[in-house]
């Protein structure tokens, strides 16, 4: 594939529709695809009239590249393309037919052409280098035909200072680039929902960071680096995330010292949520991220998320919160979570949990049983204080 394509035509979908700030969506795309593909090789990207352009300076691998931009928030799709220095109409043609026979070989296809050219003093107009150069690779490939409303194969034909001839189209992810909309903080176990959850709000061009929360020694040195490896299948779409890992035993073994059992997994959560809103304010994020789904365990009923939301100031978000646990597993094997997601190795919310935990607290109730925590805030300055922050990268 090396040897036809040396650029790719990006396009993107809901970024076309921005009015006078589109340029800084633009820009932000641009900047995520050269940061996704600084390790495979020296490439350029431009812009041009409502297109993005990836032109490669040297030699690279057509398979990485292709995974790469596939992973880039804000790519509708990617088409390969083979780029014609010489605009001369017999040059352009006879390079075209010789797009098709290497692209397509000797398969029995139905194909069109479809011309675009920015420059208008070009000889012939769009219409007519489609009629032309159709009827010439009709002429000389026995094995293709024509279908103009519903051919197999369209080639289009995009004339600017050079040309750009391009047929495959590979679908991206879509979404908005990466760092157009702010930055979130998510609070990521080593489950199945949470990096689903991350990587939602990150294709809508929320940065991300995350928080862990780690109660050694009842979880282990591999529960651990199980959530490191979780945010590094995420940051292949988000690009680099900051992992805070929480030292949360003194807290956990406090609050199941202090407070009613049945409300342990409740204050749990809520004290998780003050931490993460503390290390996100001081990381510059503007809110939090939970892979919480209504009804799913005791601690995510309506009655619990309220009282897990009244400890918060900053939005939480929670994209998967109207999604069956299937729907959620669908989406975590599409993005490659999923088989690190099942490893057996138990996070904090699963060793300190109450045999019989509250399904509808009560707010109130809560909060007083809160009030006999009264080490709590020392303990919560001293685990962000003594935080592990790791670098998770794609």
């Amino acid at each position: 594939m090396n040897g036809i394509f040396k650029a790719f035509l990006v396009k993107y979908g809901e970024i076309g529709i921005k009015g006078k700030n589109r340029y800084i969506f633009e820009n932000a795309l641009m900047d995520q695809i050269r940061y996704a593909l600084k390790p495979f090789g020296d490439f350029y990207v431009l812009k041009e009239q409502g297109r993005i352009i990836v032109e490669a300076h040297d030699e690279f691998d057509y398979d990485d590249v292709i995974g790469a931009l596939t992973k880039v928030f804000g790519i509708v799709a990617i088409c390969p393309v083979a780029v014609v220095e010489n605009n001369e109409w017999e040059n352009l043609k006879n390079e075209a037919t010789a797009y098709m026979k290497m692209i397509y070989e000797e398969k029995e296809l139905t194909f069109k052409v479809a011309a675009r050219r920015s420059d208008k003093a070009y000889p012939l107009d769009s219409m007519e280098i489609c009629a032309k150069m159709g009827e010439h690779i009709l002429d000389t490939c026995p094995n293709l035909n024509v279908d103009v409303h519903n051919p197999e194969v369209k080639l289009n034909v995009e004339i600017r200072n050079k040309t750009y001839l391009f047929s495959l189209v590979i679908p991206g992810p879509g979404g908005m680039p990466v760092g157009s909309n702010g930055k979130a903080m998510l609070l990521l176990s080593g489950g199945i929902d949470s990096p689903v959850a991350g990587y939602m709000i990150a294709k809508r061009g929320v940065a991300l960071e995350a928080v862990y929360f780690h109660s050694h020694p009842y979880t282990s040195d591999r529960a651990k680096q199980k959530v490191v490896d979780l945010a590094g299948i995420v940051a292949r779409y988000s690009g680099p995330i900051k992992l805070h890992v929480v030292p949360f035993t003194e807290i956990q073994l406090y609050i199941h010292e202090k407070t009613p059992h049945e409300q342990l997994t409740i204050i749990m959560r809520r004290i998780m949520m003050q931490i993460a809103e503390k290390i996100a304010d001081k990381q510059g994020a503007l809110g939090l991220i939970t892979g919480e789904s209504i009804g799913q365990v005791a601690s995510q009923t309506i009655q619990s998320l309220n009282c897990t939301n009244a400890v918060c100031s900053m939005p939480v978000f929670r994209p998967v919160i109207g999604f069956d646990k299937q729907e959620i597993v669908n989406i975590s094997q599409r993005i490659g979570t999923y088989e690190t997601s099942i490893l057996p190795f138990e996070d904090c919310c699963t060793i300190f949990v109450a045999k019989h935990p509250v399904t509808k607290p009560n707010l109130k109730a809560i909060m007083r049983s809160e009030e006999m925590l009264i080490e709590m805030n020392a303990m919560i300055e001293r685990a962000i204080n003594e935080t592990e922050v790791i670098l998770a990268q794609r």
